[in-house]
């Protein structure tokens, strides 16, 4: 396997699932900034989505989309379990995730794309205006702060188990205090958290 690496919370938060795993992936890495991931030479023979992560199999074939990259993951290597190690469990941490990923990771990453990083962006995608970049990050701010709500009280996102839920909501998490949407000071549950989730050895993947 190799997987198809660059700057941002979407191949950190795999590389996250795999040092987690104890799982070692080679790492081809794709310059984004460049804008090499929407050449025909990644984007016509890799990932025709022309985004990063891509993990390539042995045989040739490749998983795109960080959670069925972790999902594969965790299939081939099911200790420690990531996902969950009961239908109970997995369902649990796919509905976190979920919510993390719609309500949060997504309107953050995308007020980004429209404000600091339309210099970037502009010419790769459509993109929302000042005032609609203004809103996803205010949306993003608001999930947080109800997040912090429900998980008081809990080590991780999903009760004392440590989960995909928690690495891709650290990685966006990180990144968006990078880019001015940093952690709101109120959410106390959320900033204890990204603290313990900083402190991981996997954190420095």
């Amino acid at each position: 396997m190799k997987l198809y690496n660059s700057v941002g919370p979407n191949p950190r938060m795999v590389r996250m699932f795999a040092a987690e795993k104890g799982v070692t992936l080679p790492t081809v890495e794709i310059d984004l900034m460049g804008g090499e991931n929407r050449q025909p030479a990644y984007a016509g023979e890799v990932n025709v989505a022309g985004q990063t992560p891509a993990l390539q199999l042995a045989d040739g074939q490749v998983i795109a989309e960080i959670t069925a990259i972790c999902e594969y993951l965790e299939e081939k290597h099911p200790t420690p379990s990531l996902v969950g190690a009961t239908p109970e469990e997995r369902a649990e941490t796919r509905m976190w995730t979920r919510r993390i990923d719609l309500n949060i990771c997504e309107p953050m990453a995308n007020g980004f794309r429209a404000s600091e990083g339309r210099g970037l962006f502009a010419p790769r995608m459509k993109l929302v205006g000042a005032e609609g970049a203004a809103e996803l990050k205010a949306i993003a701010r608001d999930r947080i702060l109800w997040l912090d709500g429900q998980l008081t009280g809990r080590a991780f996102v999903c009760g004392d188990r440590l989960s995909l839920a928690d690495l891709l909501l650290f990685a966006f998490l990180d990144f968006g205090a990078s880019v001015g949407q940093p952690i709101p000071a109120e959410a106390a549950w959320v900033n204890a958290w990204f603290e313990r989730m900083k402190a991981r050895p996997s954190a420095a993947a």
